[in-house]
């Protein structure tokens, strides 16, 4: 979603949720791409918490919040709550792990059942440090992806490798979800004669914005 800025400038509000399954890394993830922090003992995440990123991309400002959810089982049926009016997820599976990928199907199945195509999706094979450990090959997993309309990377938080190509990827797909969304209300309101009513459609996206910020 957009809104306006000083001096007319226009910067976009996307929110970001990360699934997955217990320790396959999604904090590490996330921390290494906030705040460039590494931890190696495992950080067990109660619920969900979020962190902000800013980043200018193509010229434009974006501001990111990005929700780290609890991977436990007895957690996951919370997960409506914070990844409602998500506009991008991060599907993030160890690739040593078979069962922690097979669990990403899952999530995938239910972000499109309840959100269907308007949010973007980044499936990450995380933990590419323990290449000699890996269950999960890269050709299942990026065929997968391709299936279900899914961008594919892999990453290592540990080595800091592919942590910044995946949330740099998701964002610019969420930013031409976004203008291209703008686009169609300026044409179907410039063909309808309503000019005037631009105004109230940005007002409208702005505060969606805020709902969205604050889910």
């Amino acid at each position: 979603m957009s809104s306006g800025a000083a001096g007319g400038a226009r910067s976009y509000n996307f929110k970001i949720v990360l699934l997955g399954e217990g320790c396959v890394g999604k904090t590490s993830l996330v921390l290494r791409y906030v705040e460039d922090k590494f931890n190696d003992r495992h950080i067990t995440t109660l619920q969900a918490s979020f962190l902000t990123k800013r980043v200018n991309l193509s010229g434009k400002r974006v501001n990111l919040a990005i929700w780290d959810t609890a991977g436990q089982e007895r957690f996951h049926a919370l997960g409506p709550i914070y990844y409602r009016e998500s506009h991008g997820a991060v599907l993030v599976y160890d690739i040593t792990d078979e069962d922690s990928f097979q669990k990403v199907k899952n999530w995938v199945r239910e972000l499109r059942r309840m959100l269907g195509n308007d949010i973007c999706l980044v499936i990450a094979g995380n933990k590419t440090d323990m290449e000699k450990e890996r269950h999960v090959s890269l050709e299942e997993a990026e065929a997968y992806a391709q299936e279900v309309g899914a961008l594919h990377f892999q990453a290592s938080a540990k080595q800091n490798k592919g942590v910044e190509e995946l949330f740099l990827e998701l964002t610019r797909k969420m930013l031409e979800s976004a203008v291209a969304n703008d686009q169609q209300r300026v044409n179907a309101l410039t063909r309808g004669g309503n000019t005037r009513n631009l105004q109230i459609v940005d007002d409208q996206a702005t505060q969606q914005t805020q709902k969205s910020s604050c889910c």
